[in-house]
């Protein structure tokens, strides 16, 4: 599994908000690389911001 599909599946199972200080905790990813990740994420729109800082996976 790519580190894009690695973060994509952990937003999908957290149950509240995280901070990438979190999602690199979890995954085992490199910070740098999630922040690269995360930023084509919300691009896509598949991932939203309820509060600063903090995102989840589009409902």
């Amino acid at each position: 599994m790519d580190t894009y599909q690695a973060i994509l599946k952990f937003f999908e199972g957290a149950k509240e908000p995280v901070n990438a200080g979190a999602v690199a905790e979890a995954t085992g990813v490199d910070r740098k690389e999630v922040d690269k990740v995360m930023a084509q994420l919300k691009k896509e729109g598949k991932i939203v911001s309820p509060k600063r800082c903090y995102w989840e996976i589009k409902k």
